[in-house]
């Protein structure tokens, strides 16, 4: 039997401890916010991991952005060398999962298997790949005892969040410098056959319109913030909507609605603040003299990120020309270059032999319309050679009932093994 057949052979072979791993990890809630059960998460990795012959360190970022001590940012590195000198391979895992919503008819942690999937917030975004991947490497250990460089695999926190508790605080510390490793693979749900190749910008602000508050039984004594900020609404739906719906990416983004650029106003407040849920009084008469919008601009690689941002000003400083009481500030919350790996790096090619090995055809190659932790790798740790590739469907990602397939989770730990055979069997 070829080496590849082998490696195949016994990632199938470990199909029920996958199963039962991806279920271990789905029933530690790893809420965040606030970012609950790290600890306990890393803890399991740490033991599953050293079994293995990894050696392991657990890290909190320590002052991160989130991090407290009611809720620490735990981490987790292990890493198993090889036999001689060679290359690293890096397989990253965020171990966060999203609040779990509504409309559920399956226990969000009980990691339910039912027709061939397993149930559970984080099933598929991420923790199905976290375990493809550690099941991965550990059958290629097993048919490859003798292999070259390095496999390192990584449990992160804070992803959900912008990953600065997470791997933008471990590439500061030198943990993704390319002297340290030369190729990452970040087992996001894009689907099996795909490699994802990087991710959109985003550009997020609070803008805020002001006004002077009055009795709301007379609001011509005041200047409603309120509806100033409905004229930014208006503006936006007038003229940046329609022209950021005419940008087009070359880039290969999924769906086909983000290959444009795209604007969501995330949430709007103005006025009173809202009161308690026991509440039962009524509110009180007063024309807001403040209200405030969160907006999340996602944009291509052809465009600049300072005129993303002249554009929003644009459109608040012709609003202010046509309102003669009109006054705005406008705050930068967050900003993501974006960022895409080239189709002929190491671990793209890798990664694409093995994907045709165990599905007879050559992958799509795509890149995410949101951002994810390939963001801090290539911008803080340097290191460009990185993609993202792993078992679910991305549309099944926050949302009630997610799952896994159990059979896409089996095929993509091949692909993770093969593609370790590729880089470290040389």
């Amino acid at each position: 039997m070829e080496l590849a057949e082998k490696l195949k052979a016994e990632v199938a072979a470990r199909r029920d401890d996958l199963v039962a791993l991806t279920q271990d990890l789905i029933r530690i809630p790893t809420l965040n916010p606030p970012g609950q059960n790290y600890r306990e998460i890393c803890d399991y990795l740490d033991r599953r991991l050293l079994r293995s012959g990894f050696h392991t360190e657990l890290i909190r970022a320590k002052g991160a952005i989130g991090d407290s001590d009611k809720c620490p940012r735990w981490n987790i590195i292990a890493r198993r060398e090889g036999a001689r000198a060679g290359e690293c391979v890096h397989f990253n895992s965020h171990i966060d999962v999203v609040e779990v919503g509504h409309g559920w008819t399956t226990d969000p942690f009980g990691g339910e298997v039912r027709d061939g999937r397993v149930y559970g917030r984080g099933a598929c975004d991420m923790k199905g790949g976290l375990a493809a991947s550690i099941v991965a490497a550990e059958a290629f250990i097993a048919i490859c005892p003798d292999y070259a460089g390095a496999i390192e695999i990584s449990g992160t926190a804070d992803e959900e969040s912008g990953g600065f508790g997470g791997v933008a605080y471990l590439a500061e510390k030198g943990y993704f410098a390319p002297s340290r490793v030369q190729h990452v693979i970040i087992p996001e749900p894009l689907n099996k056959d795909r490699i994802c190749l990087g991710h959109r910008g985003v550009w997020w602000a609070e803008i805020e319109t002001k006004g002077e508050i009055a009795h709301g039984s007379m609001p011509f004594l005041g200047d409603c913030a309120v509806r100033h900020m409905g004229a930014v609404v208006a503006e936006m739906e007038a003229s940046l909507f329609p022209a950021l719906a005419e940008k087009r990416t070359d880039m290969p983004v999924v769906p086909d609605g983000a290959k444009q650029s795209t604007l969501n106003i995330n949430s709007i407040h103005g006025g009173e603040a809202e009161q308690e849920a026991d509440y039962t009084g009524l509110p009180s008469p007063c024309v807001p003299d403040r209200c405030r919008m969160v907006i999340d601009r996602r944009f291509l690689i052809e465009e600049d990120i300072a005129d993303v941002e002249a554009e929003i000003r644009a459109v608040l400083d012709k609003v202010q020309a046509s309102r003669e009481t009109f006054d705005y500030d406008i705050r930068e919350l967050h900003r993501v270059l974006p960022t895409m790996t080239d189709k002929d790096a190491p671990v793209v090619t890798a990664a694409a032999r093995a994907v045709e090995a165990t599905f007879g055809h050559a992958p799509d190659y795509v890149v995410s319309p949101g951002t994810y932790d390939q963001k801090h790798i290539d911008r803080i740790g340097r290191l460009k050679n990185c993609i993202a590739y792993g078992p679910g469907i991305l549309d099944l990602a926050h949302k009630p009932d997610e799952y896994v397939g159990i059979e896409d989770m089996v095929q993509s730990a091949q692909v993770m093994a093969l593609t370790l055979q590729d880089l470290l069997t040389v």
